[in-house]
């Protein structure tokens, strides 16, 4: 089978890419930005003459959540019209599309893990622009997967976790936020999860959560980092609740994984066993 990995270069693409070896069954096709840029629909069009697809990995997205707040188009311009595109052309060569979504579809007013059923409220435009890529597959496709995620980190691009390491190198004081509470996500176990739908040739379409299991603030992230790494008592960690940013971002949006855990026969690991799995590694 092939399969089509946009925005290969993001933190997702590259732990698909690391494992791609395990998968002999699977053919990968691996593009970023400059080569495939999906808000040009002719040049998706064009790619998909050259080659056919039995699946896309959709990772490509604006994911800057402060920035979305200031330049809403761009992030409407990948997320949502980016999206339309690729599932336009899904729809035109009978691919099937596999799309990363947020957490921040939600608004985080719901005191227990949401589940997919709940209604969609974002309180921020990058969410907003997310929830609108979302609803564009489910008008223009029967075949998708969407998966919500949260919190995604890995030992590759930008992240809490690389940045909460690499400051500890020459930083002894911190203060992080205590007000946000979520299910942090090792992209390793995400890409894992992805591959899986696409080898077992699943049918089960629809809209699922997965994060690893449990939840914590910023605050209890940060702070188990900082364990495992062995750095933690040489550190000043103080919490704060009050920790501004332009974006507003939900105060809890934990995501039910009752449905994927169902439905794939899934065991997901707890958010402290996959982070002490990432850094023992």
């Amino acid at each position: 089978m092939k399969i089509l990995i946009t925005g290969s270069n993001g933190q997702l693409g590259q732990c698909i890419k690391r494992i791609e070896s395990e998968y002999a069954s699977l053919s990968f096709f691996f593009t970023d930005s400059k080569e495939l840029d999906i808000t040009e629909k002719d040049s998706l069009e064009h790619h998909f003459r050259k080659e056919s697809f039995d699946y896309v990995i959709n990772c490509a997205a604006y994911t800057n959540v402060e920035q979305s707040e200031k330049e809403p188009e761009k992030a409407s311009l990948v997320n949502a019209n980016g999206v339309k595109n690729l599932t336009q052309v899904c729809k035109e060569n009978n691919t099937i599309l596999i799309h990363i979504s947020t957490d921040y579809v939600f608004d985080g007013k719901k005191s227990s893990p949401y589940v997919e059923e709940d209604l969609p409220n974002p309180i921020n435009k990058y969410g907003e622009s997310k929830l609108l890529g979302e609803k564009y597959i489910q008008e223009i496709l029967e075949k998708y997967f969407i998966i919500r995620t949260s919190w995604l980190y890995s030992q590759y691009g930008k992240n809490f976790y690389k940045t909460i390491l690499e400051r500890s190198n020459t930083q002894t004081n911190f203060t992080i936020t205590t007000s946000e509470t979520g299910t942090p996500t090792n992209a390793n176990d995400l890409a894992r999860f992805l591959l899986q739908i696409v080898e077992t040739k699943s049918e089960n379409y629809g809209i699922y959560h997965f994060s690893n299991l449990g939840n914590v603030t910023w605050y209890d992230f940060a702070k188990e980092i900082l364990k495992i790494s062995g750095k933690l008592e040489g550190i000043k960690l103080e919490k704060t609740d009050n920790y501004p940013t332009f974006a507003k971002r939900p105060k809890h949006s934990v995501l039910s994984k009752e449905k994927v855990e169902k439905n794939f026969d899934l065991k997901i690991l707890n958010w402290k066993e996959s982070l002490e799995k990432i850094m023992k590694n």
